[in-house]
């Protein structure tokens, strides 16, 4: 039975139309003249019976039916072009799996160790990209995601299971140059100094300050960044201290660039899991990954 889909070419221009919602800059994205791309949205929606755009004064705009056909068009031609460089690739016998991941800990953690699983699988190819908050998988083409975030978020995050991988211990840290002697100090001190906030995390300082029973007004004072590795650059710059996980940092405590500013480590309220669809379908080669991710977090 022969398929209902319209030719991919019109799908082409009918996607970068909708990005730009301008056929000028459509046709100069795929090389084409402004009437051929004009000619196959023509064609698309005489293949729909749907009208995909309006004109406008400026030239042309979405209409809602165009709007929504565009969304989910972008995703199965995103789709499309990964499978493509799989192919090209060489990479159909092993197989692949997509991951989303928080960035520093992909950075820090996964990537050391992922050589040990390409020894088990030479044949996988494992893709990452970075998300920082949850998503929809329907939404997405993620096999699964690594993801630092409290009980009540990951069990929150509709459609999903998570594995409980790590938890987090957080400590001050800073340049030595910061420090009298270079030596730790007292919380108080610690107080008194410049604090950078993480984004993600605006109560951390507070929490952390509140564990060890000390009067900080500035707890949520200092210039923020979203991502630990910005944290960890701007600390190991003297530009303040910071508090962070110390499984991200010990290449920068082992060099000495970063020291603990207060021996006073928390358990932090986020933990590190592996987040996957909800399904019981899953994959062979993502139930593999799962138990070898697991396996790489109970050795430390």
């Amino acid at each position: 039975m022969r398929r209902k889909i319209p030719p991919l070419q019109t799908l082409v221009c009918f996607d970068a139309a909708a990005r730009h919602e301008s056929y000028t800059r459509a046709a100069q994205e795929l090389a084409l003249t402004q009437s051929a791309v004009s000619r196959q949205i023509g064609t698309l929606e005489a293949f729909l019976g749907v009208a995909l755009f309006r004109r406008t004064r400026h030239g042309v705009a979405l209409t809602a039916s165009g709007a929504a056909y565009a969304r989910q068009i972008t995703k199965r031609l995103e789709a499309m072009e990964r499978d493509t460089l799989d192919a090209m690739a060489h990479q159909g016998e092993g197989g692949s799996l997509s991951l989303a991941a928080v960035p520093t800990f992909a950075t820090r953690w996964l990537m050391p160790r992922l050589k040990g699983f390409a020894a088990l699988q030479p044949d996988v190819v494992v893709h990452i990209e970075t998300r920082t908050r949850p998503f929809l998988f329907a939404d997405a083409e993620f096999d699964a995601a690594l993801y630092a975030g409290t009980p009540a978020q990951v069990e929150n995050w509709a459609g999903t299971r998570a594995l409980l991988l790590m938890h987090e211990d957080v400590v001050p840290v800073c340049s030595p140059s910061l420090l009298p002697r270079g030596k730790a100090v007292a919380p108080a001190v610690i107080a008194k100094m410049p604090l950078l906030q993480q984004s993600t995390r605006p109560d951390g300082w507070r929490q952390w300050f509140d564990a060890q029973q000390i009067d900080a007004p500035n707890a949520r004072g200092g210039p923020r960044y979203e991502l630990f590795s910005i944290l960890a650059a701007a600390a190991s710059h003297g530009l303040g201290v910071a508090l962070m996980p110390t499984m991200l940092v010990a290449d920068e405590l082992a060099r000495g660039e970063l020291v603990v500013a207060c021996a006073r480590p928390l358990s932090g309220e986020r933990n590190y899991y592996l987040v996957t669809p909800e399904r019981a379908d899953q994959r062979p080669l993502l139930r593999f990954f799962s138990d070898w991710l697991l396996e790489q977090a109970r050795q430390g």
